[in-house]
């Protein structure tokens, strides 16, 4: 089991990615004031709906009288609950949250894989020779294999804390130059940004503070979960941490470099000089050590919830180390067909992220308290406001979706695309 410190350490890791790198493009079009209410606003959302399904899948444990309910299993147990539509796909319920979950991760890695391969590449051109980027992915797919088949989330806890120490010191080397030669404030939307570009702000921030599959993994692997959720629990002091970070990061970021910001704001440090290129190869690092982390709630789903579920597996060790290899593979192959992924991974993002974070959850808390033994409080408080985190979500689903899509079709056709938050440089 994990300490709450290892909890706490584990969650920063895997929060804080290469999704805070978009940030500063993130208040360029939502504005620094405005861009900082949203990015906290999004942020309690996520996680009130984060402990609200964490709650909801304490509750379907104790009605079912055993020990622990997965996310999959309180789906299928609440939707029986439920109103006959919802009873009706109850069945289905546990495997659609296992597809969109191993989506998530699987699609995530695959990003990592990228990220750590164009800043080696960035690198290698530098000191070295101009190489491609797709030799950079399959040197940085074999490297990961040793790490990759750690099985413990016990002894990932020292790869997250050297990765977090990396990342927030390759942060640091970014800051130097976001604090520096930085232009009157007056010069930049202080209030409002791009507002008809708002829907990116979301995806981004989506993208950025959530990472569900493994925020539930380490609840579950803790010594004491009970201290994970609540006011002051783990999980609050961790995001606590990842807003003002993140909060610091992208109203810099966006000061310093205002119109001209990249997607990445790592495109927009001078590559030859030295600070900038210690915080790639930090943060480099940093990235490389989470992929067995997002990779381990794919291998858990299919190791734990599917093939091995009895426990009674025969030679599961060696059948659990092909799956793990099987998985780098899937991930290089992917990650060598698109080095440039951009509007694909921002759906992977939009599509599974609205689902798991905010539609699900709502979903589950109202089916849950359906029966007529239960209520969902005074004025069906409850009730009205999953119902809102419902629509929300559904239309952050939609939209995000429907704007990848467009953006995949014109980026693969050839055609001018809009700039999108492409964090994967």
């Amino acid at each position: 089991p994990q300490s709450n410190f290892g909890a706490f350490i584990s969650l920063l890791k895997c929060v804080v990615g290469t999704g805070i790198l978009a940030l500063p493009l993130a208040f360029y079009y939502a504005g620094i004031i405005f861009g900082f209410i949203l990015l906290v606003l999004t942020t309690f959302l996520l996680i009130h709906s984060m402990q609200m399904l964490i709650i909801s899948m304490v509750e379907c444990a104790r009605r079912t009288q055993q020990g622990y309910c997965t996310y999959p299993d309180a789906m299928k147990y609440s939707f029986a609950q439920g109103p006959p539509c919802f009873k009706s796909i109850a069945a289905a319920g546990g495997i659609i949250v296992n597809v969109v979950l191993c989506c998530s991760h699987y699609g995530t890695c695959v990003v990592y894989l990228v990220f750590v391969a164009e800043s080696l590449k960035q690198l290698v051109d530098f000191h070295i020779t101009e190489i491609d980027v797709r030799i950079c992915v399959v040197i940085v797919g074999i490297c990961s294999i040793p790490v990759f088949m750690i099985r413990s989330l016990k002894w990932l806890v020292p790869f997250n804390l050297t990765a977090s120490v990396l990342i927030y010191i390759g942060f640091l080397c970014i800051l130097y130059y976001l604090f520096t030669d930085l232009p009157p404030l007056s010069e930049r939307a202080i209030v409002f940004g791009k507002v008809e570009l708002l829907p990116l702000f979301f995806g981004i921030a989506l993208f950025a503070v959530t990472s569900v599959g493994v925020m539930l993994a380490i609840e579950a692997k803790m010594e004491h979960p009970e201290q994970y959720v609540g006011w002051f629990g783990v999980l609050d002091i961790a995001i606590f941490v990842v807003i003002i970070s993140y909060s610091i990061f992208g109203v810099f970021g966006y000061w310093r470099f205002g119109d001209d910001i990249e997607g990445s704001v790592s495109l927009n440090l001078p590559t030859k000089e030295t600070v900038a290129q210690i915080s790639k190869a930090f943060i480099l690092c940093a990235i490389f050590f989470t992929y067995p982390l997002s990779g381990y709630v794919v291998i858990d789903i299919i190791m734990n919830q599917y093939w091995n579920k009895s426990g009674e597996l025969e030679k599961a060790k060696i059948k659990e180390t092909i799956i793990r290899l099987i998985f780098i593979l899937l991930t290089t192959i992917n990650a060598i067909a698109f080095p440039n992924l951009g509007p694909l991974l921002s759906f992977f993002g939009a599509f599974t992220i609205s689902l798991l974070n905010l539609v699900f959850p709502a979903l589950i808390e109202i089916c849950l308290y359906y029966p007529p033994e239960f209520n969902y409080g005074p004025f069906r408080w409850k009730l009205v406001k999953d119902i809102f985190i419902a629509i929300l979500g559904t239309i952050i689903l939609i939209q995000g979706s429907a704007y990848s899509i467009i953006e995949m079709i014109k980026e693969y056709g050839g055609k001018e695309t809009t700039k999108p938050p492409d964090t994967t440089a």
